[in-house]
């Protein structure tokens, strides 16, 4: 689930050439990674099919990127099918909460939608960009 939302999101926003090494086998060595550390994992089912998935951590660091805030969201992934159903909105309220909770998350800077996502939910851009190295892309620090 979470590689084919991967693809959907970010096809249209990489070169063809990317998908040889970003692998399902790829995703699966990135998961048993993030399962070891002490972050907050979850996912969301839909007549028994998991069609969402968000993971949070404390004090993570991706790559040079230090963090401003002690919980970072790492990722939340809603297949396509699935988004507007309140799906993301409730991935984000079990991995980062309560609210007022100061949290982070990087964020390509072309991908609008995940962005206006954040800023519904107070997380606000603080003007913090940088490369990321595996995606070839700009993406933005949202901050709350």
């Amino acid at each position: 689930m979470h590689h084919a939302s991967w693809v959907e999101t970010y096809a249209p926003l990489l070169p063809a050439d990317h998908w040889r090494l970003d692998t399902l086998q790829r995703r699966t060595e990135t998961w048993r990674r993030c399962l070891t550390g002490e972050g907050a994992v979850t996912v969301a089912e839909v007549a028994g099919t998991v069609v969402g998935i968000a993971f949070a951590d404390v004090g993570r660091r991706v790559g040079e990127r230090a963090p401003v805030r002690d919980r970072e969201l790492y990722l939340l992934y809603v297949l396509a099918a699935h988004h507007g159903t309140g799906v993301g909105q409730a991935l984000l309220d079990v991995v980062v909460l309560p609210r007022h909770v100061p949290a982070q998350v990087w964020v390509a800077e072309h991908n609008p939608r995940a962005r206006r996502f954040y800023e519904r939910n107070d997380l606000l851009p603080d003007g913090a960009r940088a490369p990321d190295e595996h995606l070839g892309l700009a993406v933005a620090r949202h901050v709350r």
